[in-house]
């Protein structure tokens, strides 16, 4: 089992930025790959970034340049940096924990790849 926490969210003016963090109850490195996903209102959710085991990470298109994610492995936690924020990013953030290899990276852009869940964290951009 892995909890996972989100902390970091808010209300932010267009331009600014804000870093999101997502505690876990056990060693990041364990899974094969943290995320993060999003749902605005009325919207499904949808792939943001995600990190695997080895380092590598990998970006919605809409986010590229702004967002960057990263973990601590000490500290168990994974963050997501986010840069010119823009008011289409104002969204519920979910952080999610993936303890299945997969070789295809591209597998983890998929909800179904991860097997945990943290309960979100809101971010909201004015404009």
């Amino acid at each position: 089992q892995v909890q996972l926490v989100e902390s970091g969210g808010g209300l932010v003016q267009a331009g600014g930025s804000l870093r999101l963090s997502c505690a876990a109850s056990r060693s990041t490195f364990i899974n094969s790959a943290m995320g993060w996903f999003r749902q605005a209102p009325g919207k499904e959710r949808e792939f943001v970034a995600t990190i695997r085991s080895g380092g590598s990470t990998y970006y919605t298109d809409s986010v590229k340049g702004r967002f960057t994610i990263s973990r601590d492995n000490p500290k168990n936690t994974v963050f997501l940096q986010m840069n010119s924020l823009k008011p289409e990013d104002t969204a519920l953030y979910y952080c999610a924990a993936s303890t299945i290899y997969y070789t295809l990276s591209n597998r983890y852009r998929a909800e179904s790849a991860y097997d945990y869940w943290g309960e979100g964290t809101q971010v909201t951009v004015s404009s």
